[in-house]
């Protein structure tokens, strides 16, 4: 009763969306990915807190980009579907989704406050790729919420242009900037 195949339920692994604004998306974070990889091999030799930094963001970008065409999370959320109906509970199942999302948004906002604190000359150097950092984390929040009002909020369209691109895409591309910032100031110093 438990396999895989049952536990993926209606979930098949295809392209989440293949509209120019997914694959815009996903390019972003790809491209975020490759200026935090030559941002961490440049600092290789003498800065190991900033080749960490750079070096987590471009895992990070890497498995969201990933996960913007995969659409790991609607996996994530068929596998509590099918448990709840195996388990019987499906009809508080908003009850659950309210509570892993405070649980996964607190987490969320935990983690990024103790790296916050724990790296404050990171911070300070890199506030641009926090922020961007921020943004992430919020649309990731919104979007893992998937409640109609959410959605309705994230589908919002400012002069054609929907809220969760705004949010998504300032995020990774305060990132980028903070990255070629990074990139400048230690090519310059080179020369």
């Amino acid at each position: 009763m438990w396999s895989p195949e049952y536990l993926m339920g209606d979930w098949r692994p295809t392209i989440g969306d293949p509209t120019f604004m997914g694959w815009f998306t996903v390019g972003s974070y790809f491209f975020c990915a490759l200026v935090a990889l030559y941002a961490a091999w440049l600092n290789r030799g003498s800065h190991k807190r900033s080749l960490f930094f750079w070096s987590m963001i471009m895992l990070l970008m890497i498995c969201l980009g990933v996960n913007k065409q995969l659409d790991l999370q609607s996996l994530l959320t068929e596998i509590g579907r099918q448990i709840a109906r195996a388990q019987g509970w499906m009809h508080q199942r908003r009850v659950v989704q309210f509570g892993f999302i405070v649980i996964f948004a607190t987490v969320s906002i935990t983690v990024f406050t103790w790296f916050t604190l724990k790296f404050r000359d990171l911070f300070k150097r890199f506030s641009l790729a926090f922020c961007g950092l921020f943004f992430l984390i919020s649309f990731i929040i919104i979007r893992a919420a998937s409640f109609h009002h959410f959605d309705a909020l994230i589908g919002f369209r400012i002069s054609g242009v929907r809220m969760n691109w705004i949010l998504e895409l300032t995020g990774i591309y305060m990132i980028v900037l903070a990255g070629f910032k990074e990139i400048f100031l230690l090519t310059s110093h080179k020369v």
